[in-house]
């Protein structure tokens, strides 16, 4: 589906995957991707460029859809913060293609358009993590999981943030044509197939970068450095600052202080170790920096709201998929 302001990755990513899944399979794969909206005008997405549709809501209203893909949009809110867009005449259109398609799927927000038109009513689903408390408060009765990079419930797919559409159309991709030329099409896109829908899309790396060399040399000191103590002095010592001017720094920055910032990294490796690796508690703890594993634990509730036992339950990788 397109309309103006669409997210243009939301619309071209999924079609990439499929056209590569043509190239890999060395022939016809019974996809044939079609772009509709309104008319036949040129669209024009968030990052101003312009896409042409192929069809009309109109002309593919009277045709079977094997898979309805819903991208989203959002505009900029108070304080700098986005909401997602849920137009009310895209949300009848979902709402009158729905019906006619084998399964749909929404990209990054626009769950927002299958919520509001009532599809996700009683299902659990996704959307990318700065949307998930407004698609929650909108809709009470979609159990809402910011985790998950994607959500399958049934026949409709919600994918999270921008670039998990690669995901979950390489999902799709495995659903219907299995898991090898689903990898053959990810080699191609230089991307692992190895993040299952149930991976967390939380990550210390989304922080925002900073903007003075002195900052991101502190950050890199702390990646190198995690299994020490990493305390503000020694921190300030490195970067040649006081004690306050470090902590006054990091708040300007990143808008946190050291330590927290600092729990928020080894979260962050503890986290990676638990989705693939076997270690223990007691070791994954030890490797991160953590005293011990009660340490560990508290930083994990703090950090994600879980305990590291039931994150690696969730979100453990299968040897297979870390290979």
């Amino acid at each position: 589906m397109l309309f103006e302001g669409v997210d243009l990755l939301d619309v071209t990513g999924p079609a990439e995957v499929f056209s590569l899944l043509r190239r890999e399979m060395g022939g016809p794969t019974g996809y044939e991707v079609v772009l509709a909206s309104p008319s036949l005008d040129p669209v024009t997405t968030s990052a101003g460029v312009r896409v042409l549709p192929d069809a009309t809501f109109d002309d593919v209203a009277g045709r079977r859809i094997d898979t309805l893909l819903v991208p989203g949009s959002v505009e900029t809110g108070e304080g700098s913060g986005i909401r997602a867009v849920a137009d009310p005449a895209v949300v009848d259109q979902v709402r009158r293609l729905a019906p006619r398609s084998r399964r749909i799927a929404s990209v990054c927000v626009g769950a927002h358009l299958l919520a509001a038109a009532g599809l996700l009513e009683g299902r659990r689903a996704t959307t990318h993590w700065s949307t998930a408390r407004q698609l929650a408060a909108e809709h009470p009765g979609v159990e809402v999981d910011a985790d998950p990079i994607f959500i399958r419930d049934g026949d409709i797919w919600t994918g999270a943030g921008l670039s998990a559409c690669i995901d979950l159309s390489l999902a799709l991709v495995a659903e219907d044509f299995g898991r090898e030329p689903a990898l053959r099409v990810a080699r191609q896109l230089v991307v692992y197939l190895k993040r299952p829908g149930g991976q967390s899309q939380f990550s210390v790396a989304l922080d925002p970068v900073s903007t003075t060399r002195r900052i991101d040399d502190l950050r890199h000191h702390i990646a190198r450095n995690l299994a020490g103590p990493l305390t503000v002095p020694d921190l300030a010592a490195h970067a040649h600052v006081s004690e306050r001017q470090l902590t006054r720094i990091f708040k300007n920055e990143l808008g946190t202080t050291p330590a927290a910032y600092i729990e928020a990294a080894r979260v962050e490796v503890a986290r990676q170790r638990l989705e693939t690796t076997d270690d223990t508690l007691e070791r994954v703890a030890s490797a991160c920096g953590f005293a011990s594993t009660d340490t560990l634990t508290r930083a994990f509730r703090r950090v994600l709201n879980t305990t590291p036992a039931r994150y690696r339950e969730r979100f453990r990788l299968s040897p297979e998929a870390v290979r």
